[in-house]
């Protein structure tokens, strides 16, 4: 079950730029959103080209593959927002709208995820970090369905088991572990702030939800793993039609025209 977690005992590297990272995103997000909170459009507007600014500035020192990652992170999660928001209705925004800053910011807490991901910290104690994400959040997903609280959380409960699969079966556990704690960081403090709000009983199921539901971060999972599994295909991709644009057949075509 934890055949994908790095191996433990093991001496890491840390590297400062990963921190950064992951310490940015949380002081921008923790911010961005309590100011949106009582903000006008235009102040959201602003704040997405700030946004925008940061994730151009942090992609600059990374891989062509993590800049595919987070290419396709920013537009899935701009589509899953549309959907999921503005059409389903599942949870809304103040003004109605997916706020400016969002697409940017969906790259800013991809590429946090990766950051921590591959940090020192995180390679080094993935189990037992993997234990207290499990422990805390299964906690949360059990009161939620406990009938305690006066708004029920069935969803948060299925999310949750979702969640698990993503973690323990999936070939980027770290990621999806990473994404645990940026994911409902900002969760957190969106909905306690009214930046926005979950619907009380979602809209396809007709579950109770919670605000935020408590395995949330598995649909940030869903828009890592498309991000993940996505980039090494367009890659591929983009290097071929480079190949044919210049007149040249791809290295596949003139090997095997070789073997011919």
């Amino acid at each position: 079950m934890l055949r994908n977690f790095p191996k433990p005992d093991t001496p890491y590297a840390h590297r400062m730029r990963d921190y950064f990272i992951a310490a940015l995103t949380f002081l921008c997000v923790a911010l961005s959103l309590n100011l949106d909170a009582t903000g006008s459009l235009a102040q959201q507007n602003f704040m997405g080209l700030i946004a925008w600014t940061f994730l151009f500035g942090l992609l600059i020192g990374e891989n062509k593959e993590v800049r595919m990652q987070v290419i396709i992170a920013v537009a899935f999660a701009t589509a899953g927002e549309h959907f999921a928001s503005i059409y389903m209705q599942g949870y809304t925004y103040r003004f109605g709208n997916v706020p400016a800053y969002v697409p940017p910011g969906h790259g800013m807490v991809y590429l946090t995820a990766v950051a921590l991901a591959r940090s020192g910290l995180f390679l080094k104690y993935s189990r037992r970090i993997a234990a207290f994400v499990v422990l805390a959040c299964g906690i949360w997903s059990l009161w939620g369905v406990s009938g305690y609280p006066e708004q029920g959380d069935q969803v948060g409960a299925l999310l949750f088991c979702v969640f698990l699969i993503y973690l323990f079966k999936g070939r980027s556990p770290m990621v999806y572990l990473a994404a645990f704690f940026i994911t409902t960081w900002l969760e957190l403090i969106g909905t306690a702030a009214g930046t926005w709000k979950w619907a009380t009983i979602e809209p396809v199921l007709n579950l109770s939800q919670g605000n935020p539901p408590s395995g949330v971060a598995a649909w940030y999972c869903l828009v890592d793993a498309v991000a993940i599994g996505g980039a090494p295909v367009l890659l591929r991709v983009f290097t071929k039609s480079g190949e044919w644009v210049k007149g040249t057949k791809p290295e596949s075509i003139r090997q095997q025209a070789r073997n011919d």
